[in-house]
């Protein structure tokens, strides 16, 4: 259609194609390169002005590009990061289609020069994805000038006659291509992503998964397209496997005469039971004399191959030229975006009848190698002239590929450029020319009562195969027989052979299974190829057949194990059909987005309750690993943004020893982490969201306590805050640190108590619940400190003079060095809250008895055996079900703090202070210990490995002199 021009002055007409080259082209072509260029924005988007009339309208043409899709699909923020929610929550959770950050400045071009405009032009390619790319620019252009006459460009190659056609037949862009496309882009994005996560999450961390040498940031792909590929290569491969060689016999006869030498097939081919296959064989010795009982001879054809579709393109490539699908829809693009073939995206095996093929054939005609066949294709004479066959397939959007430039070679071509540009032509010239022509004879006899056959082929006239030399078409000549001829055999031979399994797929071969199967479109199946070796699911040898890696063959082993065949074609190939009802306007984008992802989610639900299948595949092929699986088994773990790296998020995760954490994904690069008390039995993240904490979201934690460690008003289930807002979930805090049932048993020698000989409290820095908290060091034996201060969050030594502990309680921006492994808090012995640990071992009335601190019963005298602590006493509980357990030698070693021998309960006390044989103990600055070690302390990191010393400051192994907060006091 013609644009209506409209007025007497010029028009501007913003230009707008999908490439920068592309642009270029066309402003040469529709200037004949007499236009004028400055830059855009962006520094790789260029603008061409020249003046042109369009329809006898004159109208001054700014002529730009975009690079590919303008905009990107992606979820909103909250939902990016991979630990951000359940993966299952990707199906319905909201997208949006954005310009991202390196594409700014291309959009502040289309806006700038959209504003100034009276008509949009789009020449972006013309199929599903150009034209998805055409209302990516409509939008941006539309939202500054929503007066713009928007017109679309139809062409399929960039030379003169097609552009000067395009331009001067605009018509309007197809909303339901793009609409296609968006379906597309959205089901992809959310299967995708949802069975991505939830992969990657599971088996990454559970095995030693070191393939690709990047095992840190591997990453288990799924792709709806992607992986029935990988299905097809998997299924071979178990083919193959599951082929077990049987041994078989034929016969096979050979008559050489004056004209030559005859070989005959066994009619029946092959026998598997040898006893049938000898008797047989005998007869045919006894009675070798061959009948001719018929001879029969005809015409032959072979035709040539249809227009060359993009399919049929990386097929021939693969086979004759040994280049990739990938590779060579590299090398294709490269040539159509210098003119010399038509658009290589295309479904299209047919050509129009307004197509003038004579005249694309008359340009190779100087061609030095296929030249004088271009000739003789155009001479009436020679009668080689013919109509190109219809293949059947016409995407509305492009014609076949063909060559639309001549060329001898260019200068700056590679090897495969000449041979792709060779193949283009050749194909080109072979579909307009009449097929070989060819006799064929057979010839039947028999043996005994058993039928051979013998067959050869004479080549009349060539035609088409003189050039296209990718085909062939041979055979053997035969002697001349004639019915009831009779003659021996020259051979009579029993031959046995073993059935060999089919060869690994070819890319030619998987190619064909991916468009028989309707899986991707001739565009992107190379890409779901290439991802397939890039994630190494897949490898391919030199004959470009693939087999699959055992992280390939485990992922499709574990689906198919569970019943699903998220592995086949099937699914997707409904898919591809949506899509294209879509297209045509049969169905609606909602209604295929909808029975999509419906279906897909139930699969995914469903995969997820059967994962134990997966992991069992996995087990299969790889070692377990010994990393922890907390983040792989509960998805809603996420507590927060990290406020410490800003770059990952706190999750909960559960201890070893049975208690919870909130730590930073991003270990170890950050160390963040928050000890939750080990009065909690239980804890989980829910989907509710503080309105109050930043920065959020910050989710909500279901505590739940143990009864007997809070008082009776306070409930045992809790739905708390841990970003600082929340003052019931403080007080439950403050209250645990003191009243802790869970610390029933002494450590047994190498760990520690809380307590130095001297009494003095080794003051871990208290930690509660504190935004930005991250701690460095921590106890390991998961018990606390026996003091009793005369305030919270106090210490105090003998002499009364307080160390000063730095309190953690839910106030912003604390970040204390040091705590506990367990989380648990100094316990103490406030008013009002009984501490089992305040009360002393031994017995006020029975000075020489120990009592447990658990049940109160006298514990049983007991010599221990093993090699390292051989002859040593120690006491443990009467109960065999009791865990107290208490060596002698250091409950006579510790005085109870500030009261002396025979303090406040008349006893001795269980001791903090470990065994002697683990080294000295040395003094440091100011008369403290030197390290932990020295006490018998072992602090760890956040990540349970050992930190070793103490501040000589003070003497607190909680941190270092660096950062002590008594330094120059």
């Amino acid at each position: 259609m013609h644009p209506s021009g409209g007025g007497g002055g010029a028009i501007r007409v913003l230009n707008v194609a999908e490439k920068p080259s592309v642009a270029k082209s066309v402003a040469e072509i529709l200037s004949r390169r007499a236009m004028q260029s400055r830059p855009g924005r962006s520094r790789y988007n260029r603008i061409f002005e020249f003046n042109y009339a369009i329809g006898g309208q004159a109208c001054h043409m700014l002529v730009t590009s975009v690079t590919g899709h303008l905009m990107e699909l992606d979820f909103d923020d909250r939902y990016r990061r991979w630990y951000s929610c359940d993966p299952v929550e990707l199906f319905h959770a909201p997208v949006r289609k954005a310009v991202p950050q390196d594409k700014l400045d291309i959009k502040r071009t289309l806006e700038e020069e959209a504003r100034t405009c009276q008509w949009l032009v789009l020449w972006l390619d013309c199929d599903r994805e150009g034209e998805n790319i055409a209302y990516e620019v409509v939008e941006i252009c539309a939202g500054v000038n929503h007066c713009l006459n928007i017109w679309r460009a139809r062409f399929s190659a960039l030379i003169d006659r097609e552009i000067h056609e395009a331009v001067q037949h605009l018509g309007r862009p197809n909303k339901l291509f793009a609409d296609a496309v968006d379906a597309r882009q959205e089901i992809d994005l959310r299967i995708g992503a949802s069975f991505t996560r939830f992969q990657t999450m599971l088996l990454k961390d559970a095995f030693v998964l070191d393939v690709s040498g990047e095992e840190r940031n591997m990453v288990l792909s799924y792709g709806p397209c992607q992986f029935p590929t990988l299905g097809f290569i998997v299924e071979r491969f178990w083919e193959i496997q599951a082929h077990e060689p049987e041994e078989f016999w034929t016969i096979n006869c050979s008559h050489t005469s004056d004209e030559g030498t005859a070989s005959f097939g066994w009619i029946r081919g092959h026998l598997f039971d040898y006893s049938s296959a000898i008797v047989i064989y005998e007869m045919c010795v006894q009675e070798p004399m061959a009948t001719v009982q018929n001879v029969r001879n005809q015409e032959k054809l072979k035709y040539p191959p249809y227009p060359l579709s993009t399919l049929e393109l990386q097929k021939r490539a693969s086979r004759c030229c040994r280049m990739s699908s990938e590779h060579t829809m590299k090398v294709a693009e490269e040539l159509y975006q210098a003119g010399f073939i038509s658009y290589p995206r295309t479904e299209t095996d047919n050509f129009s009848p307004n197509t003038d093929l004579h005249a694309i054939a008359h340009e190779q005609v100087p061609h030095p190698v296929w030249g004088s066949y271009a000739q003789r294709l155009l001479n009436p004479e020679e009668r080689l002239w013919r109509n190109p066959s219809n293949g059947g397939h016409d995407d509305k959007a492009h014609p076949p590929i063909h060559p639309t430039k001549f060329t001898a070679g260019e200068s700056n071509w590679s090897q495969d450029h000449h041979k792709v540009y060779e193949l283009v032509v050749r194909h080109f010239l072979a579909c307009c020319s009449q097929p070989a022509v060819g006799a064929e004879t057979t010839v039947e006899i028999d043996i005994a009562g058993e039928q051979f056959n013998a067959s050869g082929r004479v080549v009349l006239a060539k035609n088409y195969l003189d050039v296209y030399r990718y085909d062939s078409w041979g055979g053997s000549l035969l002697p001349t027989y004639t019915i009831g001829q009779q003659f021996v055999p020259t051979t009579l031979t029993l031959d046995s052979g073993v059935t060999r399994p089919p060869p690994l797929l070819a890319e030619a071969d998987l190619l064909s299974c991916m468009d028989k199967a309707g899986i991707g479109t001739d565009a992107t199946m190379h890409e779901h190829i290439k991802k397939l070796l890039d994630r190494c699911y897949a490898t391919k040898d030199a004959n470009s057949r693939f087999s699959p890696t055992n992280l390939g063959e485990a992922l499709v082993m574990g689906y198919d194990e569970m019943g699903y065949e998220l592995w086949k074609p099937y699914l997707r190939a409904m898919m591809e059909a949506d899509m294209k009802a879509v297209s045509i306007g049969t169905k609606s984008k909602l209604e295929v987005l909808e029975g999509c992802l419906q279906q897909m989610k139930a699969c995914f639900l469903d995969a997820r309750s059967n994962k134990v299948k997966l992991l069992d595949a996995m087990g299969t092929f790889f070692a377990r690993s010994n990393r922890p699986l907390n983040e792989t088994q509960n998805p809603m773990e996420v507590v927060r943004p990290c406020g410490a790296c800003n770059d990952s998020e706190m999750l909960l995760k559960r201890k070893p020893n049975g208690g919870f954490m909130v730590g930073c994904r991003s270990f170890p690069q950050c160390r963040n982490v928050v000890w939750l008390p080990g009065s909690l039995s239980e804890a989980a993240v829910t989907e509710q969201i503080c309105p109050t904490c930043v920065p959020g979201p910050v989710y909500k934690i279901q505590f739940k306590f143990n009864r007997r460690d809070i008082p009776p008003n306070f409930d045992v289930d809790h739905l708390g805050c841990i970003g600082g807002c929340d003052d019931v979930l403080k007080e439950l805090i403050e209250i645990t640190r003191f009243v802790n049932h869970n610390q029933t048993t002494t450590p047994a020698r190498g760990q520690n108590q809380t307590q130095t000989t001297s009494g003095a409290r080794q003051g871990a820095p208290r930690q509660d619940l504190h935004t930005g908290f991250r701690s460095t060091g921590q106890f390991t034996n998961e018990h606390t400190p026996v003091v009793n201060p005369q305030a919270r969050g106090q210490s105090q030594t003998p002499s009364g003079v307080r160390q000063g502990a730095p309190r953690q309680d839910l106030h912003p921006g604390f970040r204390p060095a040091g705590q506990f492994a367990n989380g648990h808090t100094p316990v103490v012995n406030p008013q009002g809250f009984r501490s089992t640990h305040t009360q002393n071992s031994r017995n006020a009335s029975d000075p020489g008895q120990v009592l447990c601190t658990t049940c109160g019963e006298a514990c049983i005298s007991r010599t221990a055996n093993t090699e390292a602590n051989r002859g040593r006493k120690f006491y443990k509980c009467q109960d065999s079900g009791c865990g107290f357990f208490a060596w002698e030698d250091e409950l006579e070693n510790v005085v109870p703090r500030g009261r002396g021998r025979g303090g406040r309960g008349g006893g001795r006390q269980a001791s903090a202070s470990a065994g002697r044989r683990g080294g000295t103990q040395g003094r440091g600055r100011r008369g403290r210990g030197r390290n932990a070690d020295a006490n018998g302390m072992t602090f760890v990191s956040a990540t349970g490995d050992t930190v070793h010393g103490c501040c000589f400051a003070c003497g607190d192994p909680s941190h270092f002199a660096n950062a002590c907060p008594n330094r120059g006091r």
